[in-house]
């Protein structure tokens, strides 16, 4: 399908549904690619890395976490 039968199809869509497709078009747009996904991820690795080498914050172990965690949905 072409980009001028999408459209076509597209304004012939009840206003209520064109405007939820344009939302959802938009938010396309916004969403952050792959690419800048991994790059924040690394930079908040290093960040939570050079705060366990700085001793500004202690490791938790999974198992403790778990069990809060279930703690907490009890």
């Amino acid at each position: 399908m072409n980009l001028q039968k999408i459209e076509d199809e597209a304004l012939h869509l009840p206003k209520e549904e064109r405007a939820q497709l344009i939302h959802r078009l938009v938010l396309s747009l916004e969403s952050p690619s792959e690419e800048e996904l991994r790059s924040d991820w690394l930079l908040e690795a290093r960040r939570r890395s050079e705060e366990l080498d700085n001793s500004a914050v202690q490791a938790v172990s999974g198992e403790d976490v778990m069990r809060k965690a279930r703690a907490l949905i009890k």
